[in-house]
């Protein structure tokens, strides 16, 4: 388990905190505006109202010991650039921030930024999954309970037959199709082999992937 803040709960970044949070991970909210704040409150760990532009107030909500700080402040740059010096200053490891253009993206990075999405193309839930999990290379979130996610196939699972890992039984998931490099086959076999670097596509419900994520 690790543990994020989430700076910024507009909707992207309350989508992000939920998602992490509903994992099973240490969450902390921030925002300046007391009604974000107040609305995402119970669907976190913490939730405070405060100015993450301030080194003093971030230090003392003991920003250095997370994992990761994602900052999603919206159409403020100057905010958002502050928020992401003073948590790469403070020793926060991993950063990633939200942008609205190219241009926002590199002075992110030039800042220290270890990644930049854009809203628009990077939604918040697949965002936070991608953190959780280095497995997974896409989350698409079909209604509130189930996903396709696409998966990289955990070691343990090399060399196995698709019917011999009844993912079906022991994960609850369905395998849609398997990618090997440019190859891909939508009608995966029960005995055909999983080789390293597969990439399986596979649609279940939400509790059941996250589970794949967890367990490999």
């Amino acid at each position: 388990m690790k543990n994020y803040v989430v700076i910024g709960c507009g909707r992207f970044g309350s989508s992000v905190a939920k998602t992490l949070y509903s994992l099973g991970h240490e969450v902390l909210a921030i925002d300046k505006n007391e009604e974000k704040v107040q609305n995402i409150a119970e669907q976190v760990t913490h939730a405070v109202e405060a100015d993450c532009t301030d080194e003093n107030v971030l230090r003392s909500l003991g920003i250095r010991n997370f994992d990761v700080a994602v900052i999603s402040i919206g159409s403020d740059i100057q905010s958002s650039i502050m928020a992401t010096l003073i948590a790469k200053e403070l020793g926060v490891h991993y950063v990633l921030c939200k942008a609205q253009n190219e241009l926002q993206a590199k002075v992110l990075y030039k800042i220290g930024a270890d990644r930049v999405v854009f809203p628009e193309r990077d939604m918040g839930i697949r965002v936070a999954h991608n953190l959780v999990s280095q497995n997974v290379l896409e989350y698409i979130e079909l209604d509130p309970h189930y996903s396709i996610a696409e998966i990289v196939a955990p070691s343990k699972w090399i060399g196995k037959t698709i019917g011999t890992l009844d993912l079906r039984a022991n994960y609850g998931i369905n395998v849609m199709a398997v990618k090997h490099g440019m190859q891909i086959n939508i009608s995966p076999e029960a005995d055909d082999v999983l080789k390293p670097g597969d990439i399986l596509v596979v649609i279940g419900k939400n509790e059941q992937i996250n589970k794949v994520e967890e367990r490999g």
